[in-house]
């Protein structure tokens, strides 16, 4: 039987749902992917403060598997607008089973005078449920620069047309440049987007960028599932100065043994009596940073003591911890041994590894570094 040219008509004209990109966010330094972009249509013609677009990126995410932390674009209007709006971005994470710690919401587009209380509200309010925040289009939108000291963002993207220009024309790239400076003042890490040729890959890292995003390191159509993407510089691993020093601390991590910043002493000791072989407690505030590190020999030792017990056990234990010791994930084995060593009485204290937004990802044990080195030295001898 023949085929009803209107029936096909009709399946041409259905809809096949909202167009999707998926770009990886790439870490320069490791050559590794630590975070999706993911970009979807709305409705055409919607108010400013619509997220549809946004809300269709959650879902696509969900249905793509992409298990990676995810980054989101979110109208500074819809942020502005307060809490009820945004409820269908909360119920679409809790339908894809998602965190928000997962996700960092980059808001873009032009910001009014007269709306920045309300937006500095609604960042408090996204950071109160977990999401990290970042703001896109730094060089081109209008957006007070004094607000984000206030705001404390995690990220700042530049904007793409800045990008697009370097290093081809010396004052954006100046520009570019200065905001690097500027985040780097503020606390806030720099994503590069839209990198295209390694001329501006290697602006970006003269700067100190690490995040970068573009078709240089992956193409249009990547996808989650494919993983791996291209850095045509040379790692900082792959140099003989890098080989020298070692592997990084990453391929000693081990897990950490974390509570909430805001943890008793009692709580303290309850973790290291759960198990045997906890060496150390990292306090952590809501996004999974480090903020304090207890070492278990001096812990016990000073509750152990005459009414140690006693007047600390109620109370904050991070009133007697230490601070963390902190290593980025790259870095290498012989360079965090000369961290470690700087301080005389805490030479063998865990060192805490940290990703790339400062994220708690395990410890290192120091004698298993001294354990590695020594071994390679025998090797050679």
């Amino acid at each position: 039987m023949p085929a009803n040219p209107a029936h096909e008509d009709t399946r041409a004209a259905m809809p096949s749902g909202p167009a999707t990109v998926y770009t990886p966010v790439v870490d320069l330094d490791s050559g590794g992917v630590i975070a999706v972009q993911v970009t979807s249509e709305g409705r055409y013609g919607a108010d400013p403060a619509d997220i549809t677009a946004t809300v269709n990126a959650v879902q696509a995410a969900t249905t793509e598997e992409a298990r990676l932390p995810l980054v989101l674009s979110i109208p500074a209007a819809a942020v502005v607008s307060g809490s009820a709006g945004l409820a269908p971005l909360h119920e679409a994470m809790r339908a894809g089973g998602r965190r928000p710690r997962e996700v960092i919401l980059v808001i873009e587009g032009d910001l009014p005078a007269e709306d920045r209380s309300h937006l500095l509200t609604g960042v408090d309010g996204l950071r109160a449920a977990g999401y990290l925040i970042a703001f896109g289009g730094l060089g081109v939108t209008h957006l007070p620069l004094d607000l984000l000291a206030d705001a404390s963002p995690y990220v700042i993207v530049i904007a793409p047309q800045l990008v697009d220009r370097i290093p081809r024309d010396a004052r954006r790239g100046a520009l570019a440049e200065s905001l690097v400076t500027m985040a780097r003042g503020i606390g806030a890490h720099v994503l590069a987007p839209g990198i295209r040729d390694e001329s501006q890959l290697g602006a970006i890292r003269g700067w100190g960028i690490r995040l970068a995003q573009g078709p240089l390191l992956a193409p249009h159509d990547w996808k989650p599932s494919h993983g791996r993407v291209h850095v045509p510089v040379p790692i900082p691993e792959a140099s003989p100065v890098a080989a020298l020093l070692g592997p990084r601390v990453q391929e000693f991590l081990l897990p950490a043994m974390t509570l909430a910043q805001t943890a008793s002493a009692e709580d303290v000791v309850a973790a290291f009596g759960s198990e045997s072989s906890v060496t150390s407690v990292v306090l952590v505030d809501e996004y999974q940073r480090p903020q304090s590190m207890i070492d278990r020999s001096r812990f016990l030792l000073f509750m152990a003591g005459a009414y140690g017990h006693a007047l600390h056990a109620k109370k904050p234990a991070h009133r007697i911890a230490d601070s963390p010791r902190l290593v980025p994930k790259t870095t290498p084995a012989i360079a965090a041994m000369q961290l470690a060593g700087r301080e005389t009485e805490r030479v063998y204290d865990d060192l805490v590894v940290v990703d790339e937004v400062g994220r708690c990802l395990g410890i290192v044990h120091v004698s298993d570094l001294i354990r590695h080195v020594a071994n390679n030295q025998a090797v050679k001898v």
